[in-house]
């Protein structure tokens, strides 16, 4: 294998035109390379000033068929394949006239951006799927010992930098390199249609052959909303402070093949503060997560994967002061997320007194919020994260386990009020309505088992992560302490027995939510009618583990 590999004559043919006019312009003017192009990138090239020989010109084919055929022939493929110091290689060059083709820049069709946005049709689906740009990819990555293959603009500098060292010629090192992004690129191309497809295969009708909407298929055991199978294919964003404890290195991965629209921390824009850490972004991500469920301005404080303090409120600013409150021993050194831009008034209300936070996330910050908050602390990490809607359908949660993942939807339900069921003598008013609901939305991100009390639109007592409900509804209460009198709790799973709902009802809990469904349900009603305590069955549970 050759190390030093001339440039002469390069060929063009990119979706993303970024770069490419100054790239080809230093090609041509400096190294004297013949350029060949097709469609639109042999356009642009032209109107850039450059001269350029169209790929139909070459093979003496004209591109056909829309554009789906313009490079798939002998002449661009032999140009790329041919091993230049074979003789029979040699020969067959020689001929069938092929010329030796030293530089492929492709970049490929926009099909992970095409079906990532909304309403996009199927058949604009497929005809983003590219044929020849991978063809070409993978032919010249194949023949890297005499081929450079360029596949995004990020790479020009470099490119550049390569002929400029070495005369006009590529070394061989650089060329792998470049041939295993190729590779690379490849396999996340294909990987991402095929995962488009596989979803596409869920929502087709058997009997009839035609797709049907989310909302129309089954929920029930027979439904199959997940693909067979699931290619994960991950680039490393940035490397992490450390993982879960400072001996163990990590790193933040992302899906950089589709293009979600839904506020992540992953994606998030950080303003101030240290680096993030592995549990700074587990954290962080629980707590955006939480928030989401609100539609009036709310706030949650986490710590350890669980939150310890939820409320929502008339602005950004009564909703945190109202959360932070809720555990404030626990809070500190927590992480916050607010599902409302931080103002002025929020910031100081968030740097109020010997609060100590970690990591505080948010849909924006005005410039005097960001101000205020630099100035109070000097490590907090301030993490912008956008509009908190549309939601990705397509995201799923996965958890690693040795041997495999377990991969499930992640659980959107919130508050079903049509499927609620009030099942004692007393309904609850309508301030314990509102209570409840929040209680239910907050318990569903707390550890299993869990326990939740709330009062006045925010929690006061949260028991989580316990391996019996008994023992999660002991530490709400310690948590609420008082503050338990008049409030209404929830609990993520039905009460196997009526002894978790007697300890929150002796704290003063008047209305209870869970789902319902044990063979003692009836126990528990007895003893909520017989101590005027509302009780409501919603039908789902919400495990959290």
């Amino acid at each position: 294998m050759p190390d030093l590999v001339p440039v002469k004559r390069a060929l063009l043919s990119v979706s993303d035109k970024t770069g490419l006019v100054d790239f080809a312009t230093a090609l041509q003017t400096k190294y004297n390379v013949t350029l060949l192009s097709t469609g639109g990138t042999a356009k642009a090239l032209r109107d850039g000033g450059l001269s350029v020989t169209d790929v139909s010109d070459v093979t003496g084919f004209p591109e056909m068929m829309d554009g789906r055929v313009k490079t798939l022939h002998p002449k661009v493929h032999g140009a790329l394949l041919a091993v230049r110091d074979d003789p029979a290689h040699a020969a067959a060059m020689k001929e069938h006239g092929i010329e030796p083709i030293d530089l492929v820049v492709i970049n490929l069709y926009p099909f992970e951006q095409t079906v990532a946005k909304p309403g996009v049709t199927f058949e604009e689906a497929i005809e983003n799927i590219d044929i020849g740009g991978p063809s070409m990819i993978r032919s010249a990555a194949k023949n890297h010992a005499y081929v450079t293959v360029v596949t995004a603009p990020e790479q020009y500098e470099k490119v550049l930098g390569d002929l400029e060292k070495h005369g006009g010629s590529t070394c061989e090192r650089h060329r792998r390199k470049l041939a295993q992004a190729a590779f690379a690129r490849t396999h996340t191309y294909d990987g991402a249609i095929a995962n488009y497809l596989a979803m596409q295969l869920e929502t087709i009708d058997p009997k009839h052959g035609v797709s049907t909407s989310a909302s129309e298929r089954s929920e029930g055991p027979d439904a199959q909303p997940l693909p067979d199978t699931i290619e994960l294919r991950l680039s490393k964003k940035h490397a992490l402070r450390y993982g879960e404890n400072p001996h163990q290195p990590a790193a933040l991965y992302v899906e950089n093949w589709r293009d979600s629209e839904e506020a992540s921390v992953a994606d998030a824009i950080q303003y101030h503060g240290k680096e993030l850490s592995y549990i700074n972004l587990l954290d962080a991500d629980g707590a955006l997560s939480c928030v989401k469920e609100f539609a009036r301005p709310a706030a949650c404080v986490v710590k350890h994967a669980t939150p310890c303090g939820v409320a929502v409120g008339s602005n950004a600013a009564d909703a945190f002061a109202k959360a932070y409150a809720g555990d404030p021993v626990a809070a500190f050194g927590g992480i916050v997320a607010l599902n409302r831009p931080v103002d002025e008034s929020a910031a100081r209300v968030i740097i109020d007194g010997h609060k100590f936070l970690e990591v505080i996330v948010a849909p924006a910050y005005s410039p005097v919020a960001l101000d205020v908050l630099k100035t109070r602390w000097k490590n907090v990490r301030l993490l912008e994260v956008g509009g908190l809607e549309p939601r990705d359908a397509a995201e799923v949660t996965l958890h690693k386990i040795v041997g495999g993942y377990l991969v499930q939807q992640r659980d959107e339900v919130g508050v079903v009020q049509d499927e609620w069921k009030s099942v004692g003598e007393r309904a609850p008013t309508a301030v314990e309505m509102t209570d409840l609901k929040i209680a239910w939305l907050a318990c569903k991100h707390v550890k299993s088992n869990a326990i939740t009390i709330a009062k006045d639109a925010a929690t006061v007592g949260i028991g989580g992560g316990q391996v019996d409900r008994v023992g999660a509804a002991r530490i709400a209460i310690e948590k609420a302490g008082e503050r338990a009198m008049g409030a209404v709790a929830a609990s993520d799973a039905f009460f196997p027995f009526p002894d978790g709902p007697k300890l929150l009802i002796d704290a003063g809990v008047t209305a209870i939510v869970q789902p319902g469904g044990s063979v003692r349900d009836a126990e528990t009603i007895a003893l909520c009618d017989a101590r005027g305590v509302a009780l409501i069955f919603t039908g789902r549970r919400h495990f959290r583990h």
